[in-house]
């Protein structure tokens, strides 16, 4: 038995292998490169799906010459879930926490694009109160986003320990979270018209507390990774790409402010009262690894100056819309008030119905230009429900900028790309 069949084990799975063997151009494996006349054998190499550098489910189909990688292709859909589909099959506060498993490391952004393109077609005012704690929140989620890319990151290029730092202060900011919203992830905290309900007691201090450490935290991170030569040798100009290539692809972000480009959304095109804050857009100069990983390291800091303003400035007054053909009436009613029971029984069984149009609402996520775009046609229920994830989008990048790298290069490319699979597959 020949060592394939000894591999595969059966005919149907032998064919397949043949087949596969027979669709790869044989022809491309042989480069005559100039200069030396010789002939190079490249190496097609599958680099996951399941492989624990990929972050995620993510297969990458490599050709290289030697250690040199000349082009890699992604292949994606090992996880697709169809969310955007089971969506349109839900009424509009139903799919609030479908769209949350999306991007399983941006929660709230995803609900809060879901929410805004609702809100933008219903007219919807949100109360200042609602869009303050929506700050709060999201830039908590940010936080805690860019700490799972730091923590896995380090591990990919040999720091150990700074996976268990990173994931000492995500647990703090997930107890903020189960708080104020009952639950650590997918929370379904953000509602049409504001937020599921006021913050409790003592939550303000806590979460101020922990804004106020957080800088020091960065700082010591920044102490252990700049003074690990290793790590540097690793990041300092590898793979850059520049600007004009970045924006010819569509990529966003901290990739795109690595390479100078000043674009965020929360300054270009303030939403959620972004406006209101004083904080500074990070930026770097030449694209490279080391400028991705020192431009969500400042993130963090301005994230945390977002949070401590937010948070001094809370307005008083509503949490939610009081326009109660969107929002459920205030839970003490139900046991005084027949209108509302009838009023919370409608909106829980039918839903509430939307005015026909569409609307795109993006948002400044930890990896990009999150939108969401809605389409009604008048009924309870989206008509159509897109996505825009950056990481989908980013991920096209991959090849240029790690064209004629080590392999090596490319774990640690990868790495700072900071792709979530869930938001590519959905």
């Amino acid at each position: 038995m020949s060592t394939v069949d000894k591999h595969f084990g059966s005919v149907g799975a032998k064919s397949a292998y043949r087949q596969m063997e027979e669709s790869i151009d044989l022809s491309s494996m042989e480069q005559h490169l100039p200069g030396d006349g010789a002939t190079h054998e490249l190496l097609t190499l599958n680099m996951g799906p399941h492989h624990p550098a990929t972050h995620g489910v993510l297969r990458l189909l490599v050709t290289l010459d030697g250690e040199i990688v000349r082009d890699i292709k992604p292949i994606i859909g090992y996880v697709h879930t169809g969310i955007e589909k089971t969506a349109e099959q839900k009424a509009y506060w139903k799919a609030i926490p479908v769209v949350e498993r999306m991007d399983y490391l941006a929660y709230f952004f995803n609900a809060y694009t879901f929410c805004g393109a609702v809100e933008t077609l219903t007219e919807t005012e949100v109360p200042k109160r609602a869009q303050y704690l929506r700050v709060i929140h999201m830039e908590l989620n940010r936080i805690m986003s860019h700490l799972v890319w730091l923590g896995t990151s380090a591990l990919d290029l040999g720091a150990m320990s700074m996976f268990w730092y990173c994931f000492r202060e995500r647990e703090a900011i997930l107890d903020l979270f189960e708080y104020s919203t009952g639950q650590r992830m997918h929370t379904r905290y953000f509602q049409v018209g504001g937020v599921m309900e006021d913050i409790p007691a003592g939550w303000a201090a806590k979460a101020k507390d922990f804004a106020q450490k957080m800088p020091g935290r960065v700082d010591q991170y920044g102490a252990l990774l700049n003074k690990n030569e290793i790590l540097l040798q690793r990041l300092r100009g590898v793979c850059p790409l520049g600007e004009d290539v970045l924006l010819e692809l569509g990529v966003t972000g901290p990739l795109l402010r690595a390479s100078g480009n000043p674009w965020d959304l929360r300054k270009a095109m303030p939403y959620c009262s972004y406006e209101d804050f004083d904080f500074k857009i990070p930026v770097g100069t030449s694209g490279d690894n080391y400028d991705r990983f020192a431009v969500r390291m400042q993130e963090m800091k301005e994230s945390s100056a977002i949070i401590l303003q937010a948070l001094e400035g809370l307005p008083e007054g509503p949490h939610i819309t009081d326009d109660r053909k969107i929002a459920l009436p205030p839970r003490h009613e139900l046991a005084t008030s027949m209108e509302a029971l009838i009023h919370h029984f409608k909106l829980v069984t039918e839903g509430f119905r939307v005015p026909e149009g569409e609307a795109y609402f993006p948002i400044e996520g930890p990896r990009g230009e999150l939108g969401c775009f809605v389409r009604s046609d008048g009924s309870s229920k989206p008509a159509r429900v897109h996505m825009r994830d950056p990481s989908f989008v980013n991920l096209q990048a991959t090849a240029a900028m790690c064209q004629d790298a080590y392999i090596a290069d490319l774990i640690a490319t990868l790495a700072m790309m900071d792709p979530v699979l869930g938001g590519i597959d959905r």
